[in-house]
């Protein structure tokens, strides 16, 4: 099915709504929430900088993100063709080898951006697009570890945004303490990235893709998920506290409580209800996020 579409030298031009649905909108979020907690714990003013701001949402999101996602549809065609066979790569929408020139030309969009915010934002956002070709391409393709490719989005899409953030507003290495936090909540990612992948059990069990849900099995990686999800943002708590953020650490202490107890719902069926705890669980993750750069920023 997929190998006549791109071995087809006369592909036409995909339609516009093709291309920005293999760029994936709905998982820009992430990546531009974390750049914004990054804004915000920089402690720098906002109105005054909205520019680079602007700037670089659209790089985390748009550009980068979208690049990541263009490179995972190309290289990922076989299995989306078992799992999500209405992508646009698989269905035939974007043909020939059309979703391989959109990636390319969203790598090359992506760094020129980059290159006019600064040193430390061209040098992340290098390493960004890196780990998003590392991730899916051969000869690494790291999505193929349960492991590693699941440390490497957390990396990207929470590490990298927030570190971009930080460094647009400060226009320079951020503090330490901005370093930690962006370093625990990348790792508590890894959790997220995990549960993510139970919407593909099928297609990776066929394909040989060994994420945490094959190899573990369903119940053991949903355990694992919610162990590293939770110990990174008890870390977070103890840092916040020791760095008198205190109204800061009890909000996020308040959002891991909140997350605990959405838990065992999760725990009891893990493939029924890991889109569910996706919907709550990370949300309030998310919020602990910004919790956390409003105490760093000197806001809370």
């Amino acid at each position: 099915m997929i190998r006549p579409l791109v071995s087809n030298p006369h592909a036409p031009v995909p339609a516009l709504r093709d291309g920005i649905e293999l760029l994936k909108p709905i998982t820009w979020f992430p990546p531009i929430w974390a750049f914004v907690c990054g804004v915000v714990s920089s402690g720098e003013p906002l109105l005054s900088n909205w520019l680079f701001v602007l700037g670089g949402m659209v790089l985390t999101g748009p550009l980068v993100c979208g690049t990541s996602q263009a490179v995972n549809d190309w290289f990922d065609r076989e299995v989306d063709a078992i799992n999500e066979p209405h992508r646009p790569i698989p269905s035939g929408r974007i043909a020939g080898t059309w979703g391989l020139r959109i990636a390319i030309a969203w790598t090359g969009l992506s760094l020129l951006l980059a290159a006019s915010m600064g040193l430390w934002v061209l040098l992340a956002t290098i390493v960004g697009l890196g780990a998003a070709w590392a991730y899916s391409a051969p000869p690494f393709r790291f999505k193929q570890s349960g492991w590693l490719g699941p440390m490497l989005v957390g990396f990207t899409y929470e590490g990298l945004s927030w570190f971009t953030g930080a460094a647009v507003m400060a226009a320079m290495l951020p503090s330490p303490q901005i370093l930690a936090v962006v370093a625990l909540y990348s790792l508590g990612a890894f959790g997220i990235m995990t549960l993510n992948d139970f919407k593909a059990v099928e297609g990776d069990t066929q394909t040989g893709l060994n994420s945490l849900p094959v190899t573990l099995g369903v119940s053991k990686a949903a355990a694992l998920a919610c162990i590293v999800m939770a110990l990174p943002q008890a870390l977070v708590i103890a840092l916040l506290w020791y760095w008198d953020l205190q109204v800061s650490a009890l909000a996020v202490a308040g959002l891991l409580v909140a997350q605990f107890a959405a838990m065992p719902r999760l725990l009891k069926n893990p493939a029924r209800y890991a889109p569910w705890y996706n919907g709550v669980g990370v949300t309030l993750f998310v919020f602990g996020m910004m919790a956390s750069a409003l105490g760093l920023g000197g806001y809370l």
